[in-house]
């Protein structure tokens, strides 16, 4: 099964200094990255090999792994913000 990668640094490449930047100063956003990639491998090894779970398993992972991504994105674009202020 062709699995699509969620890594976060592939979502958002124009962010990957950002990405690293709060990871190193901000414990909420390092948590919660940690927390979301993860989820991600967890979500993307059971589709890589086809693992029997319950459909609405598999979804709420993949709800709960939205919701970190936009927390993630909402950081991401305040860190910019404050970068083009500064």
């Amino acid at each position: 099964m062709q699995v699509e990668h969620h890594e976060l640094g592939k979502e958002f490449p124009e962010m990957i200094d950002a990405i690293r930047a709060l990871r190193a100063s901000n414990a909420l956003f390092a948590k919660s990255y940690d927390q979301y990639q993860r989820l991600t491998g967890k979500v993307e090894d059971l589709e890589e090999h086809d693992m029997p779970v319950a459909d609405f398993t598999l979804e709420d992972m993949k709800k709960v792994r939205v919701k970190l991504k936009d927390e993630l994105y909402h950081f991401l674009l305040a860190y910019r913000a404050g970068q083009q202020n500064a």
